[in-house]
């Protein structure tokens, strides 16, 4: 499926191709904390297939719990999440911020991760595959 987005105030657009079915949730708490709310929800795309049209992210090196390093890239203008990948040279996967695609509402989750850390006020969400880790 080819989505293209943005952040809030369109400085930044990009284009991708994604598998919708591959799109998930995440509890973790680093995901709760940066986009300060309950969860996250992105589609992957492999680096081959997302390509940034207009403008340049601003990049955060966020070193999560299992040490690895992760390149979370925002708007420096208005602060929207686009995307986080992996540091350094290898392959790229990039995990789109759902929120930042014209195409969200046919992104529905199919998948949720780190289950163990959901805010124990949201519903449970039904018909996806759940995993307590990652």
């Amino acid at each position: 499926m080819k989505i293209d987005g943005g952040c809030h105030c369109g400085a930044i657009t990009y284009e991708a191709e994604v598998d919708p079915e591959k799109t998930s949730i995440c509890h973790c708490t680093d995901c709760q904390q940066l986009t300060g709310t309950a969860f996250r929800v992105t589609v992957p795309a492999t680096g081959d297939h997302y390509r940034i049209t207009s403008g340049e992210p601003k990049i955060y090196i966020k070193t999560v719990a299992s040490g690895a390093k992760r390149t979370q890239a925002f708007c420096a203008d208005c602060g929207s999440h686009l995307y986080a990948t992996s540091v350094g040279d290898g392959p790229k996967a990039y995990g789109i911020r759902v929120g930042t695609s014209r195409q969200r509402q046919d992104l529905v989750p199919r998948h949720q991760k780190w289950h163990r850390s959901a805010l124990h006020w949201l519903p449970e969400f039904e018909g996806m595959t759940t995993v307590e880790e990652q």
